[in-house]
C-alpha cells in the first residue's frame, strides 16, 4: 500500500502485520472531529494516530474545506499524505502540494438552483469557493464567515460569483436555521445540485452526486484500500455519505443529531480526544 501520513508525520502504511489493527484506513473529518475548538490536535490524538499507522493503517483527512482553507492546517500538522477536500471535490497531495483531482459546479445549474431557493424563502446571503490550488473564497454582502481569520475576497454583486469555475456555493438566510434552509434547498433544488450542511452557518450547494464518500473512494483507490477496510470519524451531516461508505462509523459526542442517528457508535467530543478513545480501544484488542 502507498505510504501515507498521520498528523505526526510520514509513516509507511501497510508494512506491519495486517492483523495488527482491524482497519487499513482511518478517515477523519477536521473541524469538530480531529481538531479541537482552538484548531489544534491534542498530543493524545497524535499519539493514537501514530500508533495506528505504525500498526499498518493509513490515516486520511476528509474535510469540507477546500484546499486553500485546508493546506495551512495540514502543513502545521506535518501531514504529508492525501487529503480529501471541498466535500469530496478535491483530492490533494499534501506532501507534494499538488491537486490530483477536482470537480467543479455547473454554474448554470447552480444559478437556477439559487433562483428556485430564493423564490421559496427570499434573498440569500452568498459566498463561493473557486476551483484550484489557490482558489479564492468569494464573500457577498452580509455573509457571515464562520471559521475565524481565513482569507476571503469580498464581492459586491452576486453576479461576480460566476466569473470563474467554482467547487461550491455557500448559502445563508437572515432568519431560517441551517436545518430549515438545507431542508428547503433540498426540496426545491435537490434535483439540480447537492445540498449539505457542514457546520454552523455553513449550508452548501455542490455538484449533484458529489459527497465526501465520492472523494474518499477515489483517494482510497489510490491507497489500495476499500470501504470494508475503513473506519470513519465525523461530526456533521456532510459526513453522512462517508459514514454510509465506510465499514464502521464513529460520531463525536458533539455531532449533529442526524449524524449520530446513522453512526455505528458515538465517542467523546473533539475536546475530549474522541478519536483517540476509539483508536486506543481498538489497539488494545489486538
Amino acid at each position: 500500500m502507498t505510504g501515507t501520513t498521520g498528523p505526526t508525520g510520514p509513516t509507511e502504511a501497510g508494512t506491519a502485520d495486517a492483523a495488527a489493527f482491524p482497519y487499513k484506513l482511518v478517515a477523519t473529518d477536521l473541524d469538530g472531529t480531529l481538531l479541537r475548538d482552538d484548531h489544534t490536535v491534542s498530543a493524545r490524538t497524535r499519539e493514537a494516530l501514530a500508533a495506528v499507522t505504525a500498526a499498518g493503517a493509513a490515516h486520511i483527512i476528509v474535510t469540507g474545506r477546500a484546499v486553500p482553507w485546508t493546506r495551512h492546517i495540514l502543513d502545521d500538522l506535518g501531514y504529508y499524505g492525501l487529503a480529501v477536500c471541498g466535500q469530496g471535490a478535491q483530492v490533494y497531495d499534501a506532501g507534494e502540494h499538488r491537486l490530483l483531482t477536482s470537480v467543479t459546479l455547473d454554474r448554470q445549474l447552480a444559478g437556477l438552483a439559487l433562483a428556485k431557493i430564493e423564490a421559496e424563502v427570499g434573498p440569500l446571503l452568498l459566498a463561493a469557493s473557486r476551483d484550484g490550488l489557490d482558489g479564492e473564497v468569494l464573500v457577498g454582502p452580509g455573509y457571515r464567515v464562520q471559521d475565524g481569520p481565513l482569507p476571503v475576497v469580498p464581492i459586491r454583486e452576486a453576479a461576480d460569483l460566476w466569473s470563474a469555475p467554482l467547487n461550491k456555493v455557500y448559502v445563508q438566510h437572515p432568519t431560517l436555521s441551517d436545518d430549515e434552509l438545507a431542508a428547503v434547498a433540498t426540496q426545491v433544488a435537490g434535483g439540480l445540485v447537492g445540498v449539505t450542511m457542514a457546520g454552523a452557518g455553513i449550508v452548501e450547494l455542490l455538484p449533484l452526486g458529489l459527497s465526501k464518500a465520492t472523494g474518499l473512494s477515489l483517494a482510497a483507490r489510490r491507497l489500495g484500500v476499500k470501504a470494508v477496510d475503513t473506519i470513519a470519524f465525523g461530526d456533521m451531516p456532510n459526513d453522512i455519505p462517508m459514514f454510509a461508505w465506510a465499514a464502521h462509523s464513529v460520531a463525536m459526542a458533539n455531532a449533529h443529531t442526524d449524524l449520530k442517528a446513522v453512526a455505528d457508535e458515538v465517542t467523546s467530543t473533539n475536546e475530549e480526544d474522541g478519536i483517540a478513545v476509539v483508536l486506543e480501544r481498538l489497539l488494545a484488542q489486538r
